[in-house]
């Protein structure tokens, strides 16, 4: 459903942990190349995408702008591993990543709770 927004090129929603709600859902988005947008702006136009569509049900209350996901070589976005980045609990870096460094960018993103790999 983010993916329709007309300035993202690609997304991944993961679940987080919440202490109320167990997990909630978060958003991590790449722009398209000549956005130009501010990212908060897109971000709160997602969650009122969500909002709208789904309903406050679907309890959608974070969108994180990345420069990129981190992918496998064959182009399987790693979200469980970033999934345990937010949580902060400890990850590996997976032997088929495509560019180690993009799991940093997510860390840096997302720094709330962020471990470095193990």
């Amino acid at each position: 459903m983010i993916a329709s927004h007309p300035d993202v090129a690609e997304c991944a929603v993961i679940g987080v942990a919440d202490e109320l709600k167990g997990r909630l859902p978060v958003g991590f988005v790449v722009l398209k190349a000549g956005a130009g947008r501010d990212a908060g702006e897109v971000e709160r136009e997602l969650i009122a995408l969500v909002r709208d569509r789904v309903g406050p049900v679907a309890a959608f209350r974070r969108a994180v702008v990345v420069s990129r996901l981190p992918k496998t070589r064959s182009g399987k976005i790693l979200r469980a591993t970033m999934r345990d980045i937010a949580d902060g609990t400890p990850y590996r870096t997976p032997s088929t990543i495509e560019d180690p460094a993009a799991l940093a960018e997510i860390a840096e993103a997302w720094p709330e709770t962020s471990r470095p790999p193990e």
